[in-house]
């Protein structure tokens, strides 16, 4: 299983914990091209912060495409970007204490 690891503020990982937010966003930068463009995932590993006990959650990954993105999800207004299609979450672990 290819997995793919991102790092989410609180705001963000919960809401897709909760499956409210369904697509994550990532701007289209040299960064990000060498990461998403040509490679398949199978998950997303969505970490909540950088803390060493930071809570993790694993999400089925549906497909990375390029295009706008939802405001209330967090997508910069009228910007391209790699939009990245989130299926059912998989696991949640780990604490933010």
């Amino acid at each position: 299983m290819k997995v793919l690891h991102l790092t989410l503020k609180k705001k963000w990982f919960d809401m897709i914990e909760s499956g409210e937010k369904v697509e994550e966003y990532r701007e289209v930068k040299p960064y990000w091209v060498t990461r998403l463009e040509g490679r398949e995932y199978d998950v997303v590993r969505f970490r909540n912060g950088y803390s060493k006990d930071a809570r993790v959650m694993v999400v089925e990954l549906l497909g990375i495409g390029r295009g706008l993105g939802v405001l209330r999800w967090g997508a910069p207004e009228l910007e391209c970007l790699f939009v990245l299609r989130l299926g059912k979450v998989l696991e949640v672990g780990g604490s933010s204490e």
